[in-house]
């Protein structure tokens, strides 16, 4: 298919499914939007059943996606950078600690204790993974997302400090995430016995403190040179660019690219770009990136619903998914409580807090897009299974029972 009709074809179902969500379905945004999608592909994979004619070109549409690349190479840098300019910095210093925690401790302590568990249930429902695949899937489900966590705390009535940690450790444990996918990665294409600890320590220090320094150098570079002029068009073409470069560079270079546009997009937000008092560059240019943030994120939601008519293998690991939901869970409790009581005794979180960040750890695109880029192997598909139903799971269920769970363990102020 050619690749304007997929866009036209993507978009139009996009602004179909949104549509229908704004004038009658009426639920949160991103819940209500992959909800419809799902619902699309399951009457789009009945009809093509009864006549493949009928649903062709939504069959074809989904199969034409390349979701792995379109997310992690085109999509993420984008919805990063907008979710990191639009950031409250001044909130996000006051719970640096606890952000700081649960965006490196808890992926280790979490993709750790997941992929042990699922090892286990793979015996029980003799799949025999090997433990190395088990943990590695445990790196590609542990991280929040960003972007499904950015949609649904929006619309909840989460408390501010929670809020600011919950969206702050999805903004960086999505690049400590990859990276540990990078590095499990790595060690089983070339076999453990040729991993040395020094070779997978300078990888892994590539990937952080490398992409970490690209974003504050581009970050800097393009603030100077936005800061400099009052042309609002070529300050947009500018963040624009920063973002593309960011990306480009960072794949070429091998160097985490989600770390690299979180640090530009903070650098850059932090200092104002107002050429004078009455040219409002900055807050016009976060109003730009959030519109970009909210439209990216409703071709993205959509476009994980349509991944089901890609996925029939998923009717042979319904109970496979289930329990992965509850080994997910359980592992993101453990990761969030243990360290949160050993390095931030000194904040004021709770117990019942805890319980809130862990249930609005919510799971979204970039997981599947990490599980479709995995190489074919007898696993790929369990792997890509349980994280799909995990994905749907944490949007649609934790999404829509967010708001209860803090209202029966949040006392009001």
């Amino acid at each position: 298919m050619d690749i304007f009709l997929v866009i036209t074809l993507l978009v139009l179902v996009s602004a179909f499914c949104s549509y229908l969500n704004a004038r009658f379905v009426k639920l949160p945004g991103a819940i209500g939007i992959i909800t419809i999608a799902i619902v699309v592909s399951v009457i789009t994979i009945v009809i093509d059943k009864l006549n493949p004619d009928g649903a062709h070109y939504l069959s074809v549409l989904a199969k034409e996606i390349h979701f792995p690349e379109t997310v992690l190479n085109i999509m993420l840098g984008f919805l990063l950078f907008a979710s990191s300019f639009n950031a409250n910095n001044k909130n996000l210093k006051k719970e640096a600690r606890a952000v700081l925690v649960l965006s490196t401790v808890s992926i280790v302590i979490s993709s750790a204790i997941f992929g042990v568990l699922f090892y286990g249930l793979s015996f029980v429902f003799n799949l025999e993974i090997p433990l190395l695949y088990c943990l590695l899937f445990g790196a590609l489900i542990s991280p929040t997302d960003p972007v499904a966590v950015s949609a649904v705390i929006k619309t909840s009535k989460i408390p501010q400090n929670l809020a600011t940690i919950i969206s702050g450790e999805s903004l960086f444990n999505d690049g400590v995430g990859l990276v540990l996918f990078v590095t499990l990665l790595e060690i089983i294409d070339s076999g453990i016995e040729h991993m040395t600890f020094a070779k997978t320590a300078m990888l892994f220090a590539r990937e952080v403190f490398g992409g970490g320094t690209l974003g504050l150098i581009s970050g800097f570079i393009a603030f100077r040179l936005m800061k400099s002029i009052n042309d609002f068009q070529t300050i947009v073409l500018i963040s624009l660019s920063l973002v593309l470069s960011i990306s480009v560079i960072g794949l070429y270079l091998h160097l985490s690219v989600p770390l690299a546009v979180v640090s530009a997009g903070l650098f850059a937000s932090n200092y104002t770009i107002n050429g004078d008092e009455h040219e409002h560059s900055h807050e016009a240019l976060g109003k730009f990136w959030h519109l970009v943030d909210e439209m990216l994120n409703t071709v993205l939601f959509v476009m994980i619903g349509l991944q089901m008519i890609n996925f029939p293998f998923l009717k042979d690991y319904w109970l496979t998914g289930a329990a992965a939901i509850i080994i997910t869970l359980l592992a993101r409790w453990i990761s969030v409580v243990f360290p949160l009581t050993f390095f931030c005794r000194t904040l004021k979180i709770n117990f019942n807090s805890m319980n809130v960040l862990t249930w609005a750890g919510l799971r979204g695109g970039i997981s599947i897009a990490l599980a479709l880029s995995l190489p074919d192997s007898p696993y790929r598909d369990i792997i890509l299974s349980a994280s799909y139903f995990i994905v749907i799971f944490s949007i649609v269920v934790q999404g829509l029972t967010l708001n209860k769970v803090i209202n029966r363990l949040i006392k009001p102020l």
